[in-house]
């Protein structure tokens, strides 16, 4: 069998192209739809969930992440061979209407299969979360921020193509299996393995109206999208509804960073919290002691904690619906070394006493600061459905920065 195209037949290098990506479009699409179902059970509060159950969806998670990947880099090439192969003729030429559509359905394929696991894999490069792509390459992308908005967007992107790319893989089979089926020809024949004596195609004129019509369709597809709100920027809209009143204090902050760091499945993931107030008392003593004391707010429904979120904020871990802000109350104490906040920290209905060493550059009326500070998540009773550290370690690392101003 000859590797290239003719004006009658398939290549096999054309068909080794497409029975792959068929094969892995059907191992993709249930992984990801079985991954999906199992991370809306993790995340609803009456579904018990296991560490077990967490890691099982991770690894489902990946392999659907990792076959993606592969799909986009299988399509491209797929798509480059064909650009520099002869075009076989289709048997059913003189029926207009019907090679009209599927030439369109064909042109729709070739998108969804690059725009669909595109859309994936830059949602994965976007968000902070665990279920890391198995290839070792592509857990960032260039050019691609880590932001909730573009994960947000893509994700909603991705689900959105999923559909399209499944009614024009379901046209596809449809028109294969009906000139099988009913007319009887070759054209299921001969892109099966193997010599197909395929007859000769009639002669055709292939025009660009097909290709049109299939960005017609994707620019429908889209402003569909639009108007069911894929663009919308909820994670902002949510954030919005959990401010904190202002407070007085001696020194303003004026910008700073709430951030924490756990560890999920062995990979670190990051978040940060938008809402938080500090009320600052502070004097720098010549001599070490007392300088201070600091009361630090935080609204916990304001943490972005990329894909688990959502779950972090369930009864199990921060338990928002019941606690939703978390304090620390502190002295501020200058040592031989730097600095130091020392306090209890209450998060859900526990507190602990903790200190925060942190760096400090006071220039005239300006106080900058940085810490960082390691807690145990079992000592706040967060996550004790997960008592070991298969899939949530127990360490979380919180760091701030700001920048203060003296009040006049």
């Amino acid at each position: 069998m000859p590797s290239t195209n003719s004006f009658s037949a398939y290549g096999s290098v054309t068909k080794t192209f497409h029975w792959l990506t068929a094969l892995l479009i059907f191992a993709a699409l249930p992984l990801g739809w079985i991954a999906n179902d199992m991370a809306y059970a993790i995340r609803d509060p009456s579904v018990p969930t296991t560490e077990e159950d967490i890691a099982r969806a991770a690894q489902l998670f990946s392999l659907h992440k990792t076959v993606g990947v592969t799909v986009f880099f299988v399509a491209l090439a797929r798509i480059l061979w064909a650009v520099t192969q002869t075009k076989p003729g289709l048997l059913n030429a003189d029926n207009k209407p019907e090679a009209f559509a599927a030439e369109t359905v064909h042109w729709m394929l070739y998108a969804s299969l690059v725009l669909v696991p595109l859309t994936g894999w830059v949602h994965h490069a976007a968000a902070e979360g665990y279920a890391p792509i198995l290839w070792p390459f592509g857990q960032t992308l260039p050019f691609v921020p880590k932001s909730p908005y573009v994960a947000e967007v893509t994700a909603n992107l991705h689900w959105l193509f999923i559909w399209v790319l499944a009614g024009s893989l379901a046209l596809h089979i449809a028109g294969a299996l009906k000139h099988h089926v009913i007319d009887k020809d070759s054209t299921l024949r001969r892109m099966l393995p193997g010599r197909s004596d395929a007859p000769k195609p009639p002669a055709q004129h292939h025009s660009i109206a097909p290709v049109f019509t299939a960005l017609t369709v994707w620019g429908a597809v889209l402003v569909g999208g639009w108007s069911i709100g894929v663009f919308s920027d909820h994670s902002a809209a949510a954030s919005d509804t959990a401010q904190l009143t202002e407070v007085q204090s001696d020194w303003q902050v004026q910008n700073g960073n709430l951030a924490i760091t756990i560890t999920q499945l062995g990979s670190p993931v990051t978040g940060s919290f938008a809402d938080w107030t500090a009320a600052i008392t502070f004097e720098d003593p010549a001599a070490p002691g007392l300088a201070g004391n600091v009361d630090v707010t935080v609204s916990i429904t304001s943490l972005s904690l990329g894909t688990v979120t959502d779950q972090a904020m369930g009864a199990d871990f921060f338990d928002s619906a019941q606690f939703p802000t978390a304090q620390f109350k502190a002295d501020l104490y200058k040592t031989d070394t730097g600095y130091e906040a020392r306090g209890p920290l209450t998060i859900r209905d526990k507190s602990v006493d903790v200190v925060l060493p942190f760096a400090l550059d006071l220039q005239d009326n300006t106080a900058t600061m940085s810490g960082e500070l390691e807690l145990n998540r079992m000592d706040f009773d967060v996550g004790t459905s997960q008592p070991t550290e298969g899939s949530l370690g127990f360490d979380v690392l919180v760091s701030v920065n700001l920048t203060a101003q003296r009040g006049t």
